[in-house]
């Protein structure tokens, strides 16, 4: 007997219309008419083990137990899953082949292999599992997939590295979590005060935001436009460019922050000829913007529809899930596999079909024409996020999922049509000794900005120039401007310095690693990060302005600089994906993150938290008081006896900090 294990139902049910009917719905899972069977997680099944379940010493925090490194780590069922993991333990001793189901990305991997190394499978069983990489459930592609099944240890590496950072992430938050915590407590401040190697650098780069607006002190600037004109009476603005003899009145932007100096220039050059420089001028072609992958989806979906990341995710789940009209959509990759353009004329006929509104843009979509998408050197486990070929009415959507499906839809589109065309027109200069220059920008062919620009493009126009052709600057323009603070974070803006994280790394070198990786956190992390940090009341919203809290400030100012930036999670992608590649083994990994701990943990000890967080404390949750004069009817001496007996409630988990 096969066994397929999917990561969730969902995927099982599409594994299973593809295979031999007729079919059996058991408790659990699926059988098919040959005789195998198709079963699934519920998402994890399976979770690392509280530090109690070590040692019951544990259970308390307290800094003498600090740090808690598990010698040999333990996994335990969660509460609502057991019965789901006896069916599979079961399905797992009587099958003769495993095939591996789980979503195509490192933590589907891991969820998977825990389940099947959990529940004892042999080594023959482990050696000869196959996998199933499934990004579309709609059935042809579910039956591709299921022709193209690759050996299960292919992705081991990928299965390693999810399980360092899954432990190292436990390491990191619980002790990181219990030192500042119990360092709290002394204060008077009685909430958790987590810690987390994603969430905590995270909020450091909003509490230094919130800090360079609040110290900002605006200053005025100025900048000089020469009005230049033509002895046909055409007139142009050209931009003073100062020169170097200018810095000691700029700033370390450049601009110009003496008033006098500019008024200078302009009563230089006013009345003055325009010498040439050059005359340069450019045809330019700007293809279609990639594809999706999420976290690009979430940030072009915050700018233009004010959607959360978490939103972004949670609709794009169910359309990938429930509708069937979207790939699989935790991916990090803005690219297609080659063999996919095979594909492209049916996804372009469903995508039209479900939007007629876009048939004018039809005789631009040419489905032969192929783009810089199509890379298989650039795709790993999963592709982009594009539409699939499925046709539906998308009356049957909510507002977020239409407006989700059509901007995928068009960014697809968009591979297909011509490039934006355009001249870039550049004139320089002289006019008095002084170097001035003016553009223009001339679309001449929309292209696929057609179908995804929002506004009509801007024009900036220059009258019909020739290089040498006399021109006088007839007056001087003096334009005054003040500096502005930096702009709080948003959605958009957050996500976007979490993809870019090298940008806040604060040393170079590491800087110049950390061009190629991940980011900060992942794909499926960062929604729910983001998420958290509100939850637990770090971060606030007013409007679309993301800011801390005096909490969230608090935390970060007492907290080593390491813990508050993004260099040392930054740093953990970096070699995570070095394990992926098995350029780094786990051990490597996670050796010097126990070292480092313990330094961490030290130096925590140290730390005094301000008195002021005790006012700020969370208030507990009043008690449900019992009206005398209930009108619940009487409750029955043997329902009265019953209730004597029943088991205490287990005590609620501590937040762990993790994340």
């Amino acid at each position: 007997m096969i066994l397929y294990i999917a990561e969730k139902p969902s995927l099982a049910r599409a594994i299973a219309d593809v295979l031999p009917k007729p079919h059996k719905k058991q408790e659990g899972y699926i059988e098919l008419g040959n005789g195998d069977c198709v079963s699934w997680c519920l998402g994890h099944l399976l979770e690392l083990a509280d530090p109690a379940d070590y040692h019951p010493d544990f259970k308390p925090w307290r800094f003498e137990h600090l740090p808690i490194i598990p010698d040999e780590w333990k996994l335990k069922p969660r509460s609502k899953t057991r019965s789901q993991l006896a069916v599979l333990r079961r399905l797992i001793r009587q099958s003769k082949q495993l095939v591996h189901a789980g979503d195509p990305d490192r933590e589907g991997q891991l969820l998977v292999d825990e389940v099947i190394n959990y529940l004892g499978a042999s080594e023959t069983k482990k050696k000869t599992a196959r996998r199933l990489l499934i990004s579309d459930l709609n059935p042809k592609a579910v039956s591709a997939a299921l022709q193209n099944l690759k050996l299960n240890s292919e992705f081991i590496p990928l299965s390693v590295s999810a399980l360092a950072r899954s432990r190292a992430d436990w390491i990191y938050g619980i002790n990181m979590t219990r030192a500042y915590s119990i360092q709290g407590r002394k204060a008077g401040y009685q909430g958790v005060l987590s810690v987390g190697r994603v969430q905590t650098p995270l909020l450091g780069l909003v509490v230094r935001r919130d800090a360079e607006i609040e110290h900002f002190v605006s200053k005025p600037f100025y900048e000089v436009q020469a009005v230049i004109e033509t002895q046909a009476g055409e007139r142009f603005n050209a931009r003073w460019k100062p020169s170097e003899s200018c810095q000691p009145y700029q700033d370390e932007d450049g601009r110009v922050l003496h008033r006098k100096l500019a008024e200078t220039v302009i009563n230089r050059i006013t009345g003055q000829p325009a010498e040439w420089g050059s005359l340069t001028q450019k045809r330019k072609r700007e293809n279609a913007p990639l594809p999706f992958s999420l976290s690009s989806l979430q940030i072009e979906a915050a700018k233009r529809f004010g959607l959360s990341a978490k939103a972004v995710l949670d609709s794009c789940q169910t359309l990938y899930e429930r509708h069937k009209l979207l790939t699989y959509p935790r991916s990090d990759c803005r690219y297609l596999p080659e063999d996919h353009f095979t594909q492209a004329a049916d996804v372009i006929d469903s995508v039209m079909h479900n939007q007629s509104s876009l048939a004018e843009h039809l005789p631009q979509i040419d489905a032969k024409r192929r783009s810089a998408a199509w890379n298989n050197k650039k795709v790993s486990a999963h592709h982009a996020i594009i539409p699939t070929t499925r046709q539906a009415n998308l009356a049957s959507l909510s507002d977020t999922e239409r407006k989700l499906y059509i901007l995928v839809s068009r960014y697809y589109l968009a591979q297909f049509m011509p490039p934006y065309e355009y001249y870039d027109t550049r004139v320089d200069l002289r006019i008095a000794g002084g170097q001035f220059i003016a553009s223009a920008h001339q679309t001449q062919h929309l292209g696929w900005k057609s179908l995804l620009s929002e506004t009509a493009e801007k024009h900036s126009r220059l009258p019909p120039l020739s290089e040498g052709q006399p021109l006088t600057c007839i007056e001087g323009v003096l334009e005054e401007k003040n500096t502005q603070p930096p702009k709080y974070f948003t959605d958009a803006t957050l996500l976007a310095a979490m993809t870019g994280i090298g940008r806040y790394v604060t040393d170079q070198a590491i800087r110049k690693v950390l061009k190629e990786t991940d980011g900060l956190g992942t794909e499926a992390t960062r929604a729910g990060i983001i998420e958290l940090l509100f939850n637990r009341g770090f971060l606030q919203r007013e409007g679309k302005a993301i800011s801390s809290t005096e909490v969230g400030r608090a935390l970060i100012n007492c907290l080593p600089n390491s813990a508050t930036t993004p260099d040392m999670t930054a740093l953990w992608e970096s070699e995570l994906g070095r394990v992926c590649q098995q350029e780094a083994s786990y051990s490597s990994f996670m050796q010097p993150l126990a070292v480092r701990l313990r330094e961490l943990i030290l130096q925590s000890s140290q730390v005094v938290i301000p008195d002021t967080l005790k006012a700020l404390s969370p208030k507990p949750k009043p008690k449900r008081r019992t009206s005398r004069t209930s009108t619940r009817k009487p409750v029955s001496g043997a329902k009265r006896a019953s209730a004597k007996t029943k088991k205490p409630s287990k005590p609620r988990k501590t937040t762990s900090g993790k994340g």
